[in-house]
């Protein structure tokens, strides 16, 4: 939700909170694996588990920016990992929760596009798988990310929002917590959660044990 809150109306208000508590559960739902979504067949450890749920504050981070006007992403640039990649509107699958792009595209990031655009005042949602069964795909290294990295989305108005990480999180998805996992970190802040599969692959079940959550916050822009 984005803009003054007091120009809201009461029913604004209501069909907001709904499709927040029905994205969060769909979240829940993606997260515990039961979407559907194909997995790789390897075992390689894609997230620390013993770092699960801790928070790593750096000494120093930047000052948040003020919050951009509403733009569309383009593409998402994450220097450390050599990550420069499309990125594509995507909506819920089946069972509520965020599609991310097609298997078969292992190169593109899904936003949520009814969610907050990136930059904006919010939080906005970014999925992308870590392998596709043969070959890394675009987050596979999303785990490596350490607090004070440097997150790019360019957007459709021509600026570069530029996110600072502040949190690394490799949550299993025994007990996943949804609203921890994707609520905002500071309210106000236009805030960027990157999301994959992560922990090891788990032959019994067919998917990965935990997802990595990667927070980062809006620092600055540039064109």
């Amino acid at each position: 939700m984005r803009g003054d809150p007091g120009s809201v109306s009461r029913g604004g208000r209501l069909v907001t909170g709904l499709t927040w508590a029905l994205l969060l559960f769909g979240l829940w739902l993606w997260a515990r694996g039961v979407t559907g979504l194909p997995h790789g067949e390897g075992t390689a450890v894609t997230g620390d588990l013993s770092a699960a749920g801790r928070f790593v504050e750096p000494a120093r981070l930047p000052r948040p920016a003020r919050p951009l006007p509403d733009a569309l992403p383009q593409r998402i640039d994450i220097p450390r990992l050599g990550v420069q990649a499309p990125v594509v509107a995507r909506g819920l699958d089946a069972a509520g929760a965020p599609d991310p792009p097609p298997f078969g595209q292992p190169g593109v990031v899904g936003w949520y596009g009814s969610g907050t655009r990136p930059g904006a005042r919010g939080t906005a949602l970014m999925v992308g798988h870590t392998d596709t069964g043969t070959r890394p795909a675009v987050f596979h290294r999303l785990g490596t990310l350490q607090p004070g990295g440097t997150v790019r989305v360019v957007r459709s108005d021509g600026t570069v929002a530029e996110f600072t990480v502040d949190d690394v999180r490799v949550l299993p998805r025994a007990g996943f917590n949804a609203r921890q996992a994707y609520g905002p970190r500071v309210p106000g802040r236009a805030e960027l959660r990157l999301v994959t599969c992560g922990g090891t692959f788990d032959r019994t079940t067919g998917s990965y044990t935990a997802n990595v959550v990667v927070s980062a916050y809006l620092t600055g822009t540039a064109r």
